[in-house]
């Protein structure tokens, strides 16, 4: 009996998914109503709650359950494997903001953070994010900073076409400039991720 032998191919290298786009209040004074804000880039939470818990786990011990409203995000899976264990995922109408993610860690706390909408451009998801993580602003509810960036700037999701970098960004890619930063972000110890 003969044998062949052939080369074995190169397994391919895993593609690391693009890191969360996440800004947070350090912990201080005054947490107020939100505790930061998250700016996913779909509305599938299977695929967006791995980068988040990612950022998330270390900071504030391992995240066991979310809750949304089930408003925006089409399809809301019970459970969602992250980083070695599972968040267990529910949805609530009327109790939580259609705009906010509530996260729990167990024995360790409670985080509310507001959901900039996906197809939001760069520019407002900026000022939204800066907004919701500065301790100076008003004490605000999630579907209130969105519409007062609606408002203010009418029209500034969808209405207008994304710019190539803009909508690389938005399919899951990353472009090489950073979106615009308003002038005043806040204290320096901010985390800002994936930005």
């Amino acid at each position: 009996m003969s044998a062949t032998l052939y080369p074995t191919l190169p397994h391919p290298e895993p593609v690391a998914a693009p890191a969360a786009r996440l800004v947070l209040k350090t912990d201080g004074t005054s947490r107020g109503l939100l505790d930061g804000a998250w700016w996913p880039r779909s509305r599938d939470l299977l695929s967006e709650l791995p980068a988040l818990t990612d950022v998330l786990d270390p900071l504030w011990g391992r995240i066991t359950r979310i809750a949304v409203n089930p408003t925006y995000w089409p399809i809301i899976p019970r459970e969602v494997p992250v980083g070695g264990h599972v968040v267990k995922v529910g949805w609530f109408t009327p109790e939580i903001d259609p705009h906010k993610l509530l996260l729990l860690s167990y024995g360790t706390g409670r985080w509310d953070l507001l959901i900039v909408p996906p197809e939001t451009g760069a520019a407002s998801a900026a000022r939204l994010m800066a907004a919701a993580s500065d301790y100076d602003g008003p004490p605000l509810t999630a579907s209130a900073f969105i519409a007062a960036e609606e408002a203010r700037h009418a029209g500034f999701a969808a209405d207008r076409p994304l710019d190539p970098a803009e909508a690389w960004e938005y399919e899951g890619g990353a472009s090489s400039a950073s979106p615009a930063v308003p002038e005043h972000v806040g204290p320096a110890s901010r985390l800002i991720s994936g930005m």
